[in-house]
This record gives structure tokens, sequence and C-alpha cells, in this order.
């Protein structure tokens, strides 16, 4: 099936509705959809796998633009591929007939839908940024490059990548590790370099979040975050990343942040509470269109983050909120209404009546509806031919060289912050006790420790999710070396998801807020018995500031992302790669990508 020809035909031939336009500015999330169910809307668990009759009509008759997949809809290849085509027949039923962009995450690392047992999901962006200084962009154009052909294969064509949000905030919940560094040159060289191989895999790129979601301590999904830097400092660091990658290799797309930024925008919006409020970028046409468009030169495709993340929901409701986005110049309003059940495309068909009464009644701008109908028909035209093979997924998911790839990365980033005679372990260290968050984490480093290690080591392993402070101590007492790894700041929701996920994330926040203070006071009951110690910081290196000082020796992996394997087996490229360094394998040439006190 050909989208290519429709896409032109339409774009030149086939004047549009302004009903079927407001539905090409639209990218809908299917994640969950409970049928007939008459329990409410939120409550519905049931991942979208295959597309309903109901969601294809709805696609077909509104003339929608866009999907996005989350985890729960990309389980295996075949069920990938089969749902891919199954939206893109659906488009291809539309009076239209222009395909749709299919979109997911797939940043690698910390943010990565498809299984990592399937697809390769790689180490992350500050572990690229780690090995900057000896490898240039090199890892970040082959990461990019084996993630883009992935996607293709599945029939993907847009994944919201890359970051180029400079992590200037230690405190930062949502960026941190999915930022390549602190330096805005170094974020801008290797953001180029993905955005050049994305789209030449075939896959569209979305740099976000614009203007800069780096020096924030407010996650989106969670509050609205604000950041008061002055005109100077945002253009030397927060757009700078955005402004060199416009200006030498536009991406297909831009994704806006749910931010105030009142030295680009402090005027204020009537929210749908009645209160007034600055308007966050999303909302603000001097942000979205007089600086991003005029000022930057950018006249690709502009979409939103999530709608439904707290820092726009909390404040507007569906309606208002898309034209809010809409009249700021913004081109589609990603995830705007949620459709779980047959009720709510009821909801939806309301939601859509109202937007057009908004054209109408001039509330919602004609000629920025036009000037974005064009961009958007322009970029479709850029998609590939052809449906999605599952002989060319299959081959390409996962496969030999992108495997190699990914274990490569996470050697090169593995970073040497402090070694006093600890590393590599000598033969007398043959009692090994490690302090991990979790017992995945735990049974991961014993697996490739005892993998790689020549010598017969004799390991233990406490959990920090819960563990008995004698048993441990005992264990602290009897070994030779203690190994410890933490991974902070604790997991956001774009991490496993999106605003589904918020309600998890808090039920467990309780225990995760008191792991800090137990490995501290562990590590103090080690450094008191004179016990040789490794701290390893598994994410965001910041940490080290407060472990290093308890630790001989400090690694930086920037991952910590466990896989069960075909055999059953708990490992990740990350432990490997720890692994090999500890035992003298493997040197540790990664750079720190952010300045950490030590």
């Amino acid at each position: 099936m050909s989208f290519i020809t429709s896409a032109h035909a339409t774009a030149a031939q086939v004047p549009l509705t302004t009903s079927q336009m407001l539905g090409q500015k639209l990218m809908l999330d299917f994640r969950y959809y409970c049928g007939e169910s008459k329990r409410p809307s939120g409550d519905c668990r049931a991942a979208m796998t295959t597309l309903p009759p109901e969601l294809s009509e709805l696609i077909s008759k509104y003339d929608i633009g866009g999907a996005i997949l989350f985890a729960e809809n990309v389980q295996n290849t075949a069920q990938i591929v089969s749902l891919t085509n199954a939206l893109q027949s659906a488009a291809q039923q539309s009076k239209s007939q222009l395909p749709l962009f299919v979109a997911i995450d797939q940043e690698g690392g910390r943010v990565a839908r498809i299984n990592r047992e399937q697809a390769t999901s790689f180490t992350g962006n500050m572990s690229i940024g780690a090995t900057y200084p000896k490898q240039g962009d090199t890892y970040a154009t082959k990461v990019a490059s084996a993630i883009g052909k992935e996607l293709n294969s599945l029939g993907i064509n847009v994944n919201f990548a890359p970051t180029v949000d400079v992590n200037s905030n230690p405190n930062n919940p949502v960026i941190n590790v999915r930022s390549f560094s602190e330096n805005p040159k170094v974020v801008a060289k290797l953001g180029l370099a993905q955005v050049k191989a994305f789209e030449a895999a075939g896959v569209l790129s979305a740099l976000k979040h614009f203007p800069g979601h780096g020096d924030t301590h407010v996650d989106s999904h969670t509050g609205l975050p604000r950041v008061d830097h002055d005109r100077d400092k945002i253009n030397q660091q927060d757009l700078l990343p955005f402004a060199e990658i416009i200006k030498a290799s536009p991406p297909g797309m831009i994704m806006t942040a749910h931010i105030q930024y009142p030295a680009l925008d402090n005027s204020k919006v009537v929210n749908s509470q009645g209160e007034s409020m600055i308007r966050p970028a999303t909302m603000s046409y001097q942000i979205m269109t007089q600086l991003l468009r005029h000022e930057l030169g950018y006249q690709g495709v502009t979409v939103t983050d999530a709608l439904d993340m707290a820092g726009i929901s909390d404040f507007f409701n569906p309606v208002d909120a898309t034209i809010e986005t809409f009249n700021a110049g913004v081109d589609i309003a990603l995830m705007p209404i949620a459709i779980r059940n047959r009720a709510d495309i009821k909801r939806f068909e309301q939601y859509m009546a109202e937007l057009t009464a908004a054209l109408d009644t001039n509330k919602l701008n004609q000629e920025q509806l036009s000037s974005s109908m064009a961009r958007i028909a322009k970029l479709k035209t850029k998609l590939p031919q052809s449906s999605a093979s599952l002989a060319i997924a299959n081959s390409t998911l996962g496969n030999p060289s992108h495997r190699r790839l990914e274990a490569e990365l996470a050697l090169a980033a593995i970073t040497e912050v402090k070694n006093d005679g600890v590393l590599p372990l000598r033969d007398n260290a043959q009692v090994v006790h490690l302090i991990m968050p979790d017992r995945q984490k735990c049974f991961a480093l014993e697996q490739a420790l005892q993998t790689y290690s020549k010598n017969s080591l004799t390991l233990s392993c406490t959990s920090l999710q819960a563990y008995d402070p004698n048993i441990a101590h005992d264990a602290i007492k009897q070994a030779d070396v203690i190994i410890a790894a933490h991974a902070s700041p604790p997991q956001s929701a774009v991490e496993i998801g999106g605003m589904d996920d918020v309600k998890k994330l808090r039920e467990h926040g309780v225990a995760r807020n008191v792991q800090p203070e137990a490995l501290k006071a562990l590590l103090q009951y080690g450094q008191e018995l004179g016990k040789k110690q490794l701290f390893i910081s598994l994410r965001a290196p910041y940490e080290i500031s407060t472990f290093g000082p308890l630790s001989n020796a400090v690694l930086a992996s920037y991952a910590y992302n466990v896989d069960v394997n075909h055999d059953k087996k708990i490992a990740g490229p990350a432990y490997t790669a720890l692994a090999k360094v500890i035992l003298g394998i493997a040197k540790a040439e990664g750079s720190l990508p952010v300045t950490v006190n030590h």
C-alpha cells in the first residue's frame, strides 16, 4: 500500500474541509481500550493491541492525523506490525486518505516503550554524552540509526526524540539522564547527529522539549514548572541546541514544553477555572510562533507534549487546551482527550463539535488552521511508501549488530570518578557483598560478576527494597569488598508511560524515599569497619556527592535497566559493562557529562 501518492494528491488537489483539518491536527493515544465497559474511563487497563472496528471508524470518520503508541500497544513484533498496518489502513479509508503519523517515545535508556528483550534499547543519552570527549558524535549517530531502522521496520514513522534539554539542574526529576550533557554545545552536536540519523533511517525526529526543560525541579507530568532565566541565559543555554539544529538540519517535528518562561512570555491566560496565569510555552504565540518560527526560522511541524499532563490538564479542559494550543501556532495536539471506551467516543464527538463551533465563532483562528494543515500535509509526503513487513521487522529488531553496539556504548560510557586502590578487584577480594536498589539489580550484577570473574567469588546481596539490618551488617562484616549501587532520582511517569502511571508511582514513593538514608547508614557501617567500598551511580551521577565520600572508589553507568533474556537470566548491558570494569577486563573510559562534587 502506497501512502505517498495519496498524500501528494490530497495536499495538491483535494481541498480539505475545516473538520478534516481539525482531525489532521490531532494525535490520539489508544493505550487502553475497554469497549462497552460501564466502568469509569480512567479505570480501564485493557491494553489495546489490535485496532477495534469502532476506533478504526473514528480514525477514518474524523480524518485523525496521528496516533502515539505506548508499551501496552507494542507487545511483540508480529503484533506491532499488524497494528501499525491496521492504523494506516484506517487512515486510508478517510476522505483525505492522508497517512497517519504513528509515533512513539523510543529515546533509548530510561524512555523506551518497546520490550527490551525484542528491541535494542541502549543505555541512553547521558551515557552517549559520557563518550563524547573520546568518541565525538559516533555513538549518537550509530544509536539513532539503529533505533530508527528498528522503528521503521515496524511501521512507526515518528520518534519523539532526541531530547535536547540541557540538564543544568541536579534536582531535575524528569530529564536528568535523558539529557546528553550540561554543556549546550555538546547537546547541540549530539542532538544534531541523532536528528540526521533518525531521518536517514526513514523516521521523523522530534526535538524536545522546546524551549527547554533542563533547569526545572518540577515534572510537568505532575505540575507546571517555571524557568526564571533571563533572556541571555535562555539564548546561551536552553535555546542553543534548538537554534543550532534548526540552522543545520531542521527536524521533522519539534515538541513543546508545558513550562512557564516569563522572560519569553509573561502574558496571562485565563484558565478553565477562571483564574489568570502566565501562559505555558505550549499555549504561547510569542514562544511557539514569534520565537520558534520567526526568530529561529523553523518551518516544520510542531507538536505539543501530552495535553493530559498535569502541567496542562490541572488548569484547562480538553477543548480550551486545544484552542489555546492551536491559537499559539502549534500544529498538532498530542493526547488532548482520552478514548478508553465507547462512551469516550461520544465525548470525542462532542469535543470535535465544540472545536468546529470555535472556528465558526472565531475563537479558533482559521488562518492558523490552514497554515498548520499545509505544514502537516507537506511533512506527510516524506513518510514511508509501503506498509510494514513482518519479515523485515523480524530481521531488524534486536539484531546482533545492534546488540553489539548496545554493549559497546554501555562499556564506553562507564566512568571512573575515583579509585583508591579498590579497582580492579584483587585475588584477595573473594567475598563480595552487594547493596543494590532491588533484587533484580542484585541478580543482574551477581550474574555478570560470576560470568566474567576468573576467580571463584562468594557473593551476597542486600536489597534496599526490603532487608534485615542485622543480616546486612553480618554480611558487611564478613566481606572483603562492599559494592553498593543507587539510582536517583526516582522514576518519573514518563519512564513507565504517562499520566496513567502517576498513581502507581505515588503508591511506591515512601519505600523509595527511605532508600538513600538506608544506603548511607550501611556505607557508614562499612567505613567504620575499615572495609574497601565501591559506590556505583546507576543513573544521574549527582548522588556521588552524597555517597562518594563514604567509598574508596566510584563508578558511574548512567543506566540501570534490567532485562530477562531468552535463557531467563536477569541481565542488562550496563551490568555486563560494570562487571568487566570491576574485574579489570576493560577500562572505564567515559567522562562525567555533568558537574559533580566528589
